[in-house]
């Protein structure tokens, strides 16, 4: 009797051991990507990233992010930081990935890089309709003995040509500095100046949100082309990872679905 009920007790053991193996398989999609999240940062930066009014973030980069790491199995985790604190917490582990990150060697010491896989982001000129046909240029520097008035944010860089442009006190004088970009397609709308620099795709959406895209036109002027990269912590994320990352990001690129993501946000 005694051998039978030891038998029992193994037996039922056995059958417990079983069942709990079969469950953990059963749960092992859903542990492994509970296990990967990755902390992405985001700002008020349209069209790349931004909240609607329902709260949730969307956006360019939040999307085409979400869209890598769903191919490598992982979700995603967003932090919304300034960009001087997003570097710090990269830095220090607590951040991920940094999109629109361009490479510099005091970077490189805490940070691994995707490479350029992305399209560069293009700085171009915007111009008033009228102002258009008047100066139909192909480059900056073709405005430089002009009357052309051009429009520009306080202490932003926009490439070698602007600089020489503004190097010219003629030129500067006929610049028009602001803080505000928004200020300064309100100006080119009503008229008061012919054009400003911005990059492509938060020019195209910030016209269109301004109602301005009959008023104010992107011409072929490319003022640069500097390609940002995104960039991983070296505390949390390893190379291979890194490399996993670019490949998903290259297949969104010949896929298609990097372009279609981005005509979502900069067509009326």
């Amino acid at each position: 009797m005694i051998l039978i009920a030891v038998d029992v007790r193994r037996s039922s053991l056995l059958r417990l051991r079983l069942l709990f193996a079969l469950l953990l398989l059963a749960c092992w999609p859903g542990l492994a990507a509970a296990t990967c999240e990755k902390t992405l940062r985001w700002d008020d930066d349209p069209p790349f990233s931004m909240q609607t009014v329902d709260g949730a973030v969307v956006g360019i980069d939040v999307e085409i992010n979400r869209a890598a790491l769903a191919r490598l199995g992982c979700q995603i985790k967003l932090r919304k930081l300034p960009w001087a604190r997003a570097l710090k917490e990269l830095e220090l582990g607590r951040l991920d990935i940094l999109p629109g990150a361009f490479r510099r060697p005091e970077r490189e010491v805490y940070a691994h890089f995707s490479g350029p896989v992305l399209p560069p982001s293009r700085n171009i000129l915007f111009m008033h309709a009228p102002a258009l046909q008047r100066w139909p240029i192909t480059q900056l520097l073709e405005l430089q003995h002009s009357e052309f008035r051009l429009g520009a944010q306080i202490n932003v860089v926009y490439g070698a040509d602007y600089a020489q442009l503004m190097d010219d006190p003629a030129f500067a004088a006929r610049v028009v500095q602001v803080a505000n970009r928004n200020n300064l397609w309100r100006m080119v709308g009503k008229g008061r100046i012919d054009g400003v620099i911005a990059d492509e795709n938060t020019g195209a959406y910030e016209i269109q949100q301004l109602g301005l895209s009959e008023r104010i036109k992107p011409t072929a002027v490319v003022v640069s082309s500097d390609a940002a990269e995104i960039a991983f912590s070296k505390r949390s994320i390893e190379p291979d990872f890194v490399q996993a990352y670019a490949d998903a990001l290259r297949e969104l690129v010949a896929d298609g679905r990097y372009e279609r993501i981005v005509q979502r946000y900069i067509q009326p």
